[in-house]
């Protein structure tokens, strides 16, 4: 029954509860509902070990896992269907077909979906294309040298198919590269990290705006010993450097993407920095705004401990006026949390994950039409091999 039905046929509580609005005192909040929609088994039957997250494609969705399949260790293709019905639709035979996807997927226009395989290919990973009907074809295959190796971020796809991405290993100089892959499958490196005050090892996914630029973190270089950098590519392929991190209250070594607003302001976070206190030596993370000119503000320093989370390792997803992400660490179990943070920079734990629904998320968060989260937590659940989850806020 509604609250409002309840206390309109009790006048004395609804008079209370007006004495309290008065008093300018809040209701309780509504809580929100978390749900495990499933949990991983592994073996040649199921996948496991979720480290990419999901996509949202007519209410169902999809994502990968690094392990688990037909070939036990060489990851699947997934989907899920609104009714929590699982079905493999790729297992990586890992072959020249790739192996151990780590990251999610991403899609293009006719619902392609598009991925990296951290191994398999030519030992080095590959990026991947696969259909509606679960054809796998390989899109590219990495040859272990200047092109890069080891792929573990999620692809971005402009208007025109093409894809970018970032690996944290390859280049001139071995220390990382943004990729550019064309509808043929031809890649042209936009730009090859040197170190130092460039920054390098960029772990992250990529972001673009309308006019063509791409938006990206490196977790290390940058001033002094590199605690990481935001930087900014254009459709030429210049990079600008447009922060960097001192390691201290300002945050250290990102290693998640970026989110964009409708004002040109990125969203972050950082692994470490922040709050030294709760976490000694290395912090405990922030959540960072970036202003198009390169002002950085610190919107929230994690606190750690039973009641809050620490270590945010995944990117931040942009819902109706607010924030919303998880950490790897923190809570009275210490497997992370799921937060929202409002335009104030005000923080609130949404769960804490437990073992027995999940442990240390380190997927960014798929938002739907209606507001509800879904993401994947790669270990523990009831099968220890991870779980898909949905949480209403």
């Amino acid at each position: 029954m509604h609250v409002r039905r309840i206390l309109s046929r009790v006048s004395p509580l609804w008079n209370l509860v007006l004495i309290l609005l008065m008093a300018g005192l809040a209701l309780p909040a509504k809580s929100q509902t978390f749900t495990v929609l499933h949990a991983f088994k592994g073996g040649p039957t199921d996948g496991g070990t979720p480290h990419g997250g999901v996509i949202d494609v007519g209410g169902n969705l999809f994502g990968t896992t690094t392990v688990g399949g037909a070939n036990i260790i060489g990851g699947t293709v997934y989907k899920l269907s609104s009714s929590g019905a699982q079905t493999i639709i790729y297992n990586f035979q890992g072959g020249s077909d790739g192996e151990n996807p780590y990251a999610g997927l991403v899609r293009d226009k006719s619902n392609n979906g598009y991925g990296t395989t951290e191994s398999g290919g030519a030992t080095a990973g590959v990026v991947f294309k696969i259909n509606s009907h679960g054809n796998e074809t390989v899109f590219y295959t990495f040859k272990g040298a200047a092109d890069g190796w080891f792929p573990t971020t999620s692809l971005i796809v402009d208007p025109a198919g093409n894809l970018y991405g970032t690996l944290p290993s390859g280049g001139d100089f071995a220390i990382g590269s943004v990729d550019k892959f064309d509808s043929g499958g031809n890649v042209t490196p936009l730009h090859q990290f040197a170190g130092g005050t460039d920054g390098s090892t960029p772990q992250a996914p990529l972001v673009r705006d309308s006019a063509g630029n791409l938006y990206g973190t490196t977790q290390y270089g940058g001033y002094s010993i590199g605690y990481g950098t935001v930087f900014k590519i254009d459709a030429s392929g210049n990079e600008t450097v447009l922060y960097r991190f001192t390691g201290g209250a300002d945050g250290s070594n990102p290693v998640a993407g970026l989110v964009l607003d409708g004002r040109g302001n990125l969203y972050g976070t950082t692994q470490f920095g922040g709050n030294f206190t709760a976490c000694p030596n290395v912090g405990c993370g922030v959540v960072f705004r970036l202003s198009p000119s390169g002002k950085e503000t610190v919107l929230y320093s994690f606190a750690g401990g039973n009641n809050d989370g620490a270590g945010p390792i995944a990117g931040l997803t942009l819902g109706k006026a607010k924030l919303y992400g998880t950490t790897a660490r923190g809570g009275a179990s210490g497997r992370g949390t799921i937060f929202e943070i409002d335009g104030i920079g005000k923080e609130k734990v949404l769960h804490f994950f437990n073992g027995t629904d999940g442990a240390y998320p380190d997927c960014t968060l798929a938002i739907d039409g209606a507001g509800h989260l879904y993401g994947t937590a790669p270990e523990e659940g009831a099968n220890f091999y991870g779980t898909v989850f949905e949480l209403v806020p």
